[in-house]
């Protein structure tokens, strides 16, 4: 049945990509779990088909991204400087929009660039490195909320993202797409206990802190020392018990306003400035 009413300011990209992620991760009536949404799968081949200009770009020129082949409009190649007559490191071809569309549906605002390869490799918390700022994701799972606080972590000049094996996105053209080419900037931090995990930071030096906008501390007044672990819950539940009662300090923004809690990706936007701003001093 053929939807007919006027396009609203809902119909924007970011609406188009929630209604597509929704459809991919509802499982039909009649199976086991139908109705519950689950962390979309990565396709049969293993690979991530990665779109629109800013991501693709940032995919291409990514040494550890190991890319399978590239499709791509003429007006695309033209704005990421590629040449379809050169020798590149991949196979390249030269297609018509529909070709991208029938890959990847027609809700996807692909830019007329697809770049199929390899996820990213999530490292160990061993492999941190010696970064002062971390965020940490306690069981956020919407992949556009994971992708906007990808895309403000590297802004603001942290190492890594941290999250679980379990409860969290995977890598996905639509993480990919809302992070707008942070995802191949940022060390991705994969553990299986998160309260282990937090401990682990502590003994690295870190001052952990939960985000929490029924904290009596103010976010400001609770920085100390010289490396920061952001942890954030997500939106509606917030932090788990075990993660408010493992974090050395919980935390809010202070919101004089009638509205007193932000989208997890505002949040943690918000807390990355002030850290930012406390590290620099």
């Amino acid at each position: 049945m053929s939807d007919d009413r006027p396009k609203t300011p809902k119909d924007s990209h970011y609406a188009r990509l929630r209604r597509q992620h929704r459809s991919q991760s509802t499982q039909p009536a009649g199976r086991p779990g139908a109705g519950k949404a689950i962390a979309p799968s990565l396709p049969a081949d293993g690979l991530v088909r990665l779109y629109g200009l800013h991501t693709a770009r940032a995919a291409l020129d990514n040494p550890r991204r190991k890319i399978s082949r590239v499709l791509a409009t003429r007006n695309a190649l033209r704005r990421l400087g590629l040449d379809e007559a050169a020798s590149h490191p991949f196979p390249l071809e030269t297609v018509d929009p529909r070709e991208i569309d029938r890959i990847l549906g027609s809700d996807a605002v692909h830019q007329g660039v697809l770049v199929e390869a390899k996820p990213l490799k999530a490292k160990p918390l061993s492999g941190l490195g010696e970064t002062a700022l971390v965020i940490v994701l306690d069981q956020v799972t919407d992949p556009h909320n994971v992708g906007a606080i990808m895309r403000s972590a590297v802004a603001f000049g942290a190492g890594a993202l941290v999250t679980t094996a379990r409860h969290s996105p995977q890598e996905s053209g639509v993480l990919a797409k809302a992070a707008s080419g942070a995802l191949e900037h940022i060390d991705l931090i994969e553990v299986r206990n998160l309260a282990e995990a937090l401990g682990e930071l502590h003994r690295a030096g870190f001052q952990t802190i939960g985000m929490d906008s029924e904290a009596p501390e103010e976010l400001e007044n609770s920085f100390a020392g010289g490396r920061i672990a952001l942890v954030l819950g997500a939106e509606g539940k917030g932090l788990r018990q075990k993660s408010r009662e493992t974090v050395t300090t919980l935390a809010r923004l202070d919101m004089p306003g009638a509205i007193h809690s932000l989208n997890v990706s505002n949040a943690a936007a918000i807390a990355l400035y002030a850290a930012r701003r406390h590290l620099a001093r």
